[in-house]
């Protein structure tokens, strides 16, 4: 179902139960559709985040992504995650009003009060037709979470909000999402999204894990660098992380009973 888009310039197209937002959004770019195409869904079946793992995705949450044709050169497409992590938190702080809990855990994640409530998954790809395609994924646990994760999770719902349906999370969203793509104008503007992001991130200043592809480090988490990498303070020096996953508490696996 088609719908007018909440924001001048965008297109929304509504799926029922569908594989995966993100696959169906590049999907669209390969067979050539011009971008600034959202694609939200009531449930997926084939859901993931980072990494392969699976999201799950029962109806009654938000999954949407959203389609960009050479938003930016391919070097600065990551910059696009901090956008649009900037953009959910600003729609689920006007869902939720001002919440200290509410902060970005690096790279793609949301939390409310150390447990994860949204999630972000960002892919790119060149078109046939030699185009640059951005799809980016993003979640939101509106009226359940899961129960078995590697960390705590919550839904917004469960916080206690009357906005907790997913239709009025997303018009927030596209309408976040627009103002601060104008603002990050293909990487020009991505000192003023570094900027806001730090002042919501989870565990600024404070001692946190990071496991990456070779090793786990442990340190202060002093900053993101200009190119969006993690800046660690260890014992061995300082450290900058490209990839990896933060642990600000303690996994919920290895929480004591």
């Amino acid at each position: 179902m088609r719908e007018p888009a909440p924001s001048a310039g965008f297109r929304v197209e509504r799926l029922g139960a569908g594989a995966s937002t993100n696959d169906e959004a590049m999907a669209r770019a390969r067979a050539g559709d011009p971008g600034h195409l959202w694609i939200v869904a009531e449930a997926q079946t084939g859901g993931r985040g980072r990494q392969g793992r699976v999201w799950s995705s029962p109806p009654g949450n938000l999954y949407a992504s959203l389609l960009l044709i050479d938003p930016a050169p391919p070097g600065r497409a990551p910059e696009l995650g901090f956008v649009a992590g900037v953009a959910l938190h600003e729609a689920l702080t006007a869902a939720l009003g001002p919440d200290d809990r509410l902060a970005l855990k690096w790279p793609n994640d949301i939390l409310h009060d150390d447990a994860k409530l949204s999630g972000m998954l960002l892919e790119g790809a060149l078109t046939p037709d030699g185009r640059f395609a951005v799809v980016i994924g993003m979640g939101v646990n509106c009226r359940s979470h899961p129960a078995t994760t590697p960390y705590r999770a919550v839904d917004l719902a469960e916080i206690g909000t009357t906005l907790a349906d997913p239709r009025d999370i997303f018009e927030r969203l596209a309408a976040a999402m627009a103002r601060w793509l104008a603002i990050w104008s293909a990487g020009e503007g991505f000192a003023a999204v570094r900027e806001r992001w730090l002042a919501h991130a989870a565990g600024l200043g404070r001692d946190i894990a990071v496991a990456t592809p070779t090793q786990k480090l442990h340190g202060r988490f002093e900053t993101i660098d200009a190119q969006g990498r993690l800046v660690l303070a260890t014992g061995a020096g300082r450290a900058v992380i490209e990839a990896g996953d933060v642990f600000v508490t303690a996994p919920a696996r290895l929480a004591p009973a």
